[in-house]
């Protein structure tokens, strides 16, 4: 195993055990997601009709956003890093960005995956009923990976382009913002009309939609392309803006 991964691996379990000493917020970022699929079946999914059970259309929305109140935490703790003085000491023993970055990276997914599995649990203990061969199941599970690991990337980039843990916090709204405008909760076409093109076109509709066709067995058609390509060009851009960002904190 080379030093990179090493590195890697040391720092995402520091991530890990300082999450583990944070229990209110790690509790926070499993429940809410939890709570809020819930508040949408019993308050309000009697009331929208989305032409299947209301908690089978909700799902894969509820698993998203799940993964974006996981990601807030992650900006947090790297806006954190690089305030209280840890990165020079971890420079000091020549790590650089990308194994620090992806230690956090890598806990964010961890944790991520845990939250999704709960949201999953739940959903499973309400009703929802998958329909999915174990091939879609591990089409799925490597689409949601693969979002995850994203969005926990441009966490990353947003801590290092905050000033505070504060302004972190507010910067990853936007990533719990985007589930709402999207087909996770509502079908777009019952949006007003001007929210269409936005609805239909933003990166977490694809991948909502690829979700739900996998799990229910259904035409998915070229979403999943679609959605493969949304996560990767976040990717690829998240990584480019963290090394620059660093770069330019750290001078």
């Amino acid at each position: 195993m080379t030093a990179l991964p090493m590195s890697a691996l040391a720092l995402t379990g520091r991530s890990l055990r300082i999450s583990s000493r944070r229990p209110d917020a790690l509790i926070a970022a499993l429940m809410l997601p939890v709570m809020l699929m819930l508040i949408f079946v019993y308050f309000f999914g009697g009331a929208i009709d989305t032409g299947t059970t209301y908690v089978t259309y909700v799902v894969p929305g509820a698993m998203l956003l799940c993964a974006g109140f996981g990601a807030a935490s992650t900006a947090v703790s790297v806006a954190e890093d690089m305030t209280n003085g840890v990165i020079d000491r971890f420079r000091s023993l020549d790590i650089g960005a990308i194994p620090i970055l992806a230690g956090h990276v890598t806990a964010s997914v961890l944790r991520n995956l845990l939250s999704t599995t709960l949201v999953l649990a739940v959903a499973l203990a309400i009703g929802f009923r998958p329909q999915a061969d174990p091939a879609a199941f591990l089409a799925a599970a490597g689409l949601l990976l693969t979002y995850i690991t994203a969005i926990s990337w441009l966490a990353a980039a947003l801590g290092l382009l905050a000033k505070s843990p504060e302004a972190a916090g507010g910067f990853t709204f936007l990533m719990m913002f985007l589930p709402y405008p999207s087909s996770a909760f509502v079908p777009i076409d019952t949006m007003p009309g001007w929210l269409h093109g936005f609805a239909d076109h933003q990166p977490l509709t694809p991948v909502i939609e690829s979700l739900r066709a996998l799990l229910l067995a259904q035409p998915a058609g070229d979403a999943p392309w679609v959605a493969l390509t949304w996560c990767a060009g976040i990717t690829a851009a998240a990584v480019a803006l963290s090394a620059v960002l660093f770069r330019n904190r750290t001078r």
